[in-house]
């Protein structure tokens, strides 16, 4: 059996495909950096996915959340998953001397995982009660022995503000510009230029997404600007509104639900996870605390420094990603492979580097126009929060958060379909939503859930603030957005949920925090008669959107709610989040254990056995990342000593498919190209090769181990509804934070 399949994973090979590349097997978001074979020349090639025997001929694997269990919560789960029948097997927990603490008969069949037609595995329930502890071990005993992984059962916070803290590590290291943060990873500042930056309009592109411009390489509209600051997006250099306005809005609602874990009550100093690898708080220029004020005040300085409000003009982009057909001498971003600090002076900034010294900005549209309703509804939430965090203690700079948020949201262009169109390369002739530059780089199409998030955080700035409002705005009756919220809130149940194209919680649709922040709202109304949506109708609309995915959870061997192939690290915080809300607004258990076995799909209760968060987890997680800084300055075999990693950062997990290719400057990694988790690939049930999941831990592989910014944003607020397990009361936002520490703005 091993061989032939062996065989067949050796000789797997996937066509690369730069990210402005035709139509390709991989279905998800395209981000990513792919090969160079010369000068400003790009072309697909075929690259050997090496596979490799698991140790000792093993066929049975027991796969356990390798960040631990909640303590005082059983039953904890496992799963044995075997190539062989094991009947009659046990199993037994052991404590870390070695004494069992539990044994039992492995439990019941949950299903079969499909590697190939010829190759599958059993997977079968391991559940057990131990006490609180660290280092426990599982053994099966049986036709097929295993041992898992070493893990903890700790409370909550023993077991995650250490990985809170990794998380805060992650953004602080995709700074940019001159307030980036010394640590471990992080030498010197990049992009300075970006300080006085050409304004350029939007190019067009051909159906590989290349720019067709002739002329002039790119547009300018005789503007200039401060573009400096803000994050990365991911593993490239790239900044965009699309991800930053995203990642700011659930950073601040982190910060104002969850002050004792995201805000200035966050504790100093929390230790190293139980059984964890390694940990950022050890390394040097670690952040002390996982306080988010500050990341989050960095990440709304860069939105107002995209936000014209004077002009009413919006920027959405920093940096250019794709390659020119008439002008194949130009560098972008993709093409180079270097520290950001290189940038500003790129060999001396030839004719071929101009603009990876000079980054153009993108506008999105003349002074004044309408705004598409996805980034229009996220500045608008992120701009609403940042007033109720910063109202009492700083109300100028709350006051300016409030008109921009008022302004941006009143020139939303609410005119596009529900869903809005999409292409799967080139330039959108009409009906896309804005997002980047090229638009399937992000091919957002549902917009009602960004409005109604908007017009909900509007309303709670307006009631938050008890009548005290700054001269000016445009609107001071909250009740004129609850309406809006309310209306949208409608639109999406209607025209986006019943038809089908709803998601759970991540980028593309945000629902499943905008209809809990909508819940909360209806109720400090008193849950107002006449609008579009009410207080129960809201709360069945969120509950049912994660009742679906215990559905789909009970048609899964390993019980996860969503999608194998598929932002699956992004996802599975995203749902491990709205089954907490479920939990909070219902009080049933069993959302409560949806939300922690979701949470541990993702950190190594999977057919990988992996977790798929950068240093988080006591055995497995992402060493071969395809990040610039982490694979220049970084570990490359996850055990660090001594030598950091990008600790925290969520990696897209699982997708379709594995892509391949280098860029010259790259360090590979793994350096003998092994391909050690390529006999678990597969699917759930009997083989269906268009259902496969791919894991592929190389730095080549963008589509299953490149970090992002959007992506790592579910797993804050993940961690933090399992330490806190409710919100703080909306009633007064921020009122806890009142000591001299937090007089500090947000930024």
């Amino acid at each position: 059996m091993w061989s032939s399949d062996l065989t067949r994973c050796k000789h797997e090979k996937k066509a690369l495909h730069r990210l402005s590349r035709p139509k390709t097997t991989y279905n998800g978001p395209k981000r990513g950096i792919a090969l160079m074979l010369d000068r400003g020349t790009f072309v697909a090639i075929f690259a050997l996915l090496v596979g490799a025997p698991p140790a000792a001929a093993q066929s049975a694997y027991v796969r356990v959340s390798q960040v631990g269990y909640e303590a005082g919560r059983p039953p904890f789960r496992a799963y044995l998953m075997s190539t062989a029948a094991e009947t009659g097997a046990t199993f037994t927990v052991l404590a870390a001397g070695g004494q069992t603490v539990f044994a039992s008969s492995i439990g019941a069949l949950l299903g079969v995982w499909s590697n190939s037609a010829t190759l599958t595995y059993s997977v079968c329930a391991l559940d057990f009660t131990v006490p609180a502890g660290d280092g426990y071990t599982i053994a099966v005993a049986g036709p097929v022995p295993a041992v898992s992984p070493a893990f903890p059962v700790e409370d909550p916070a023993t077991l995650y503000s250490g990985l809170l803290l990794n998380t805060k590590f992650f953004y602080e290291t995709e700074r940019d510009g001159p307030n980036y943060i010394p640590n471990a990873l992080r030498t010197a500042p990049g992009h300075l230029n970006d300080a006085s930056a050409t304004v350029f309009q939007t190019p067009p592109l051909d159906s590989n997404d290349s720019i067709t411009t002739t002329g002039t390489p790119l547009t300018p509209t005789g503007a200039v600007i401060d573009a400096s600051g803000g994050w990365w997006d991911a593993g490239d250099y790239m900044k965009y509104v699309e991800t930053t306005s995203y990642t700011v809005t659930l950073q601040e609602i982190g910060i104002r639900d969850f002050p004792d874990q995201m805000g200035v009550h966050a504790p100093l100093h929390p230790p190293a996870p139980p059984n964890s690898i390694s940990y950022a708080g050890n390394a040097s220029g670690a952040p002390a605390s996982a306080n988010f004020r500050t990341e989050a005040g960095f990440g709304v300085e860069f939105l107002m420094k995209m936000w014209d409000d004077g002009t009413k003009t919006l920027y959405y982009q920093v940096g250019n990603s794709q390659d020119w057909d008439n002008f194949p001498g130009l560098l972008s971003d993709y093409d180079i492979w270097r520290l950001p600090q290189a940038d500003d002076d790129y060999q001396g900034c030839p004719i071929a580097a101009h603009f990876i010294c000079h980054r153009p900005v993108f506008i999105a549209g003349p002074a004044g126009s309408p705004i598409s309703p996805n980034l229009a509804g996220r500045l608008a939430a992120a701009f609403a929060v940042g007033y109720q965090l910063n109202r009492t203690g700083h109300p100028d700079f709350a006051n300016r958060c409030l008109k921009d948020a008022e302004d941006i949201f009143a020139l939303a262009d609410t005119s596009y379909a529900d869903p809005a169109a999409s292409v799967g390369s080139g330039t959108c002739s009409s009906g896309c939503l804005l997002t980047i530059v090229p638009f399937d780089g992000y091919p957002e199409t549902v917009w009602d859930d960004d409005m109604e998030l908007g017009a909900t955080e509007l309303y709670l700035a307006l009631q938050s603030a008890g009548g005290n409002l700054p001269p000016g705005l445009p609107v001071s009756n909250s009740m004129t957005y609850l309406t809006q919220a309310a209306q949208f809130a409608a639109n999406y149940i209607t025209k986006i949920y019943d038809a089908g194209y709803a998601d759970t919680l991540n980028l593309y649709d945000v629902s499943g925090l905008a209809h809990f922040e909508l819940f909360r709202a209806l109720g400090i109304a008193g849950n107002p008669p006449g609008l579009a949506a009410n207080l129960p109708g809201i709360r069945q609309a969120l509950l049912q959107q994660i009742d679906d995915a215990i559905s789909n959870a009970g048609n899964d061997a390993w019980g996860f709610g969503d999608a194998w192939n598929s932002d699956t690290t992004s996802h599975g915080a995203g749902i491990s989040v709205m089954a907490s809300e479920a939990y909070y607004l219902t009080g049933s258990s069993e959302y409560d254990i949806y939300s922690r076995r979701w949470l541990a799909n993702i950190l190594g209760a999977n057919p990988w056995g992996s977790s798929f968060i950068v240093g988080d987890g006591s055995t497995t997680f992402p060493n071969c990342i395809q990040h610039q800084v982490a694979n220049l300055a970084g570990a490359l075999d996850g055990t660090s000593g001594g030598v950091p990693v990008l600790w925290g950062a969520a990696s897209e997990g699982p997708a379709y498919a594995a892509t391949a290719g280098i860029v010259p400057g790259m360090i590979l990694c793994p350096a003998n190209g092994v391909d050690t988790f390529c006999i678990f690939n597969g699917d759930d049930g009997p083989y269906n090769p268009s259902q496969r999941a791919v894991y592929r831990d190389n730095m080549q592989s963008y589509s299953t181990t490149e970090p992002a910014i959007d992506l790592t944003s579910t797993s804050f607020l993940m961690w933090s509804w399992r330490m806190a397990g409710r919100p703080e009361p909306l009633s007064n936002p921020g009122a806890r934070s009142s000591t001299p520490s937090d007089r500090s703005l947000l930024r």
